[in-house]
């Protein structure tokens, strides 16, 4: 019963503040752009942060804390993704992307945000190797990149993805993962899971 109303809640948060709502609708848009496309396009990313920080100073009791939490939630979704761009293995649009979760969400949960989205992005892989009966391959490459960068890290080389390239099972749009681990998140926190 306690999930039922946590659920009637969660709906009526939908309604009656339009900032999580407005949060999914974006992220489903840039989950099916990046399906379809390999981009996510900079109109998305950059005006939903611009709507987040707003729409949370706006509406805050104490709107400086506000735009402090909300812009620290987008330096923490840029930074932690940012390495993964460094690397090349994801893209920018990826990388904004998060920054504009983290400024909806804010920096205390941005964090848990992050890994929902890495543990979709695992699973989308895995699916997506299984689909095209590759699993052998992407194991193979795991250990080969994991070695690679521990080695090159030791080095004091910067690593890059790309050189692991051609032998990829093939491309993950992330926005999917990204859009995904958020909602899920976001669901799950609302349900009293997360």
């Amino acid at each position: 019963m306690q999930e039922f109303n946590a659920l009637l809640e969660l709906l009526a948060m939908l309604v009656f503040d339009p900032r999580t709502a407005i949060l999914i609708a974006l992220l489903v848009i840039a989950g099916i752009t990046d399906y379809r496309t390999y981009r996510i396009p900079n109109w998305l990313t950059f005006g939903g942060a611009a709507f987040a920080l707003i729409y949370k100073t706006v509406i805050a009791v104490s709107p400086g804390s506000a735009l402090l939490m909300a812009s620290g939630g987008l330096l923490l979704g840029f930074v932690l993704l940012l390495p993964l761009y460094v690397m090349h293995a994801m893209g920018a649009g990826d990388v904004k992307l998060m920054a504009m979760v983290g400024a909806f969400l804010g920096a205390d949960e941005t964090l848990q945000a992050v890994l929902f989205a890495f543990v979709a992005g695992g699973a989308g892989a895995l699916g997506f190797a299984l689909a095209k009966g590759r699993v052998g391959l992407m194991l193979r490459n795991t250990r080969d990149v994991l070695c690679s960068l521990l080695s090159l890290s030791v080095a004091g080389v910067r690593p890059d993805a790309r050189a692991h390239a051609s032998r990829s099972v093939g491309r993950l749009p992330y926005g999917v993962c990204i859009c995904v681990g958020t909602i899920g998140y976001v669901l799950s926190r609302q349900l009293g899971f997360a």
